[in-house]
């Protein structure tokens, strides 16, 4: 569905919490990509955001109340309207209101009339998001088909740190166009599914200020993660040095070197429905390591002697620890582009093997991808260039479907 000027209709509702003056932000984002948005704030809101603000934003007068207009029914009017509902932040008094079916102001009566996706983006202290309501609250959203999306982990309100905090405007905004543009038939497949995404590059230190590393920026990984909330799902992200933005609701995990990103792998797959390994993972390592930095001299340099790297691919492959697990893995090949990539499938383990025909200037750090995609099954899956959320749509419906 979308107005009379062919814009995608957005209900953005704002909840009364400090982090409500970020919500200007994702408002920016969704009226400068071409989107019509409906500003929905409770009046806890406006007294952190004033209604000028918001219409000057949006463009419309805002709806405060469902007695202001009375005879044009605007709850009814915005829901039956949207095609998508985005809730930022959103307060525990707001998911406890929605998680029974609440309809005492416009925002929760809207929420009932929608027939469209919804995305909640919640923000509180820590206390308050780990309470036993508010995860029952939560629950119950995501089994009814919501996308709540975890808050993020910094600074709260005062001296406080922790969970809570309202994550990244600008990932809320990359999930909910996810979401807007699978559309309301799609459905949230992966809901009640942990999933595993590794993305980036590992470095291999030579010494205190040099490493052996590539050219992977961690784009693709990013997006799988994004990809997958947007359907549902929990995930755990292990992000080996990528410098974007953290994925709205994901559990991030940094490391730096090969050895680290296995040790999280390990300790993240046993809860793991699949694993998506995105991340270029170096080969080799220096066999050792100087305690400073390695001084120029007249002298020729000694030859730099590496070792080998654990195959994580093959190893979690070859030792799933759930039953049913579905394993993805990536071959970035420069030649002999599918032949090399499918005997990689064979040699892995794996269930499915993402083909890139990567470069200098092909695929690392591009915003757009494509890929062959060959599974176990004898299944040759082509995805053609397009965004790399696209093509993380792409491998997540082959998850699925094997998922079951």
């Amino acid at each position: 569905m979308s107005g009379r000027d062919g814009r995608p209709q957005i209900v953005l509702g704002v909840c009364g919490g400090i982090a409500a003056y970020k919500a200007c932000e994702v408002l920016r984002r969704f009226t400068e990509t071409g989107h019509d948005v409906r500003v929905v704030p409770t009046e806890g809101a406006l007294k952190f955001v004033g209604e000028v603000t918001w219409a000057a934003l949006s463009g419309h007068p805002i709806a405060t109340d469902m007695w202001t207009d009375a005879h044009e029914v605007p709850h009814v009017a915005l829901g039956r309207a949207a095609d998508l509902v985005v809730v930022a932040p959103a307060t525990a008094d707001f998911l406890a209101r929605a998680a029974i079916g609440r309809s005492d102001d416009l925002l929760t009566a809207t929420l009932l009339t929608a027939r469209c996706p919804v995305v909640l983006a919640p923000a509180m202290h820590t206390e308050m998001w780990e309470h036993p309501a508010t995860v029952g609250n939560v629950e119950t959203l995501r089994r009814r088909g919501v996308v709540v999306l975890d808050p993020a982990v910094g600074r709260l309100t005062g001296a406080d740190s922790g969970i809570g905090r309202l994550a990244d405007p600008e990932e809320i905004f990359a999930t909910a166009r996810s979401v807007l543009t699978r559309g309301a038939a799609a459905p949230l497949d992966l809901t009640g599914r942990h999933l595993l995404v590794t993305a980036g590059g590992t470095r291999e230190p030579l010494d205190p200020v040099r490493f052996l590393g590539n050219r992977s920026s961690g784009r693709q990984g990013y997006a799988l993660a994004r990809a997958a909330l947007a359907r549902g799902a929990e995930v755990t992200l292990v992000s080996a040095n990528v410098a974007l933005a953290d994925p709205a609701g994901a559990k991030l995990v940094r490391v730096g070197t090969a050895e680290e990103l296995r040790s999280a792998v390990l300790e993240a797959a046993p809860s793991a429905d699949a694993i998506v390994m995105a991340a270029a993972v170096a080969d080799f390592r220096p066999a050792s390591r100087a305690g400073s930095k390695l001084k120029k001299t007249d002298v020729d340099p000694e030859p730099i002697s590496l070792v080998r790297n654990v195959d994580i691919l093959a190893e979690i492959s070859a030792n799933r620890l759930r039953n049913g697990q579905v394993i993805v893995g990536f071959a970035a090949e420069t030649d002999d582009v599918i032949a090399n990539g499918t005997r990689k499938l064979a040699a892995k383990g794996c269930d499915f093997i993402v083909i890139n025909e990567v470069g200098e200037n092909r695929t690392f750090g591009a915003a757009e991808n494509s890929a062959t995609i060959v599974g176990t099954d004898g299944t040759t899956t082509v995805v053609p260039e397009g965004s790399k959320e696209d093509l993380g749509h792409a491998i997540w419906d082959l998850v699925a479907e094997r998922l079951g």
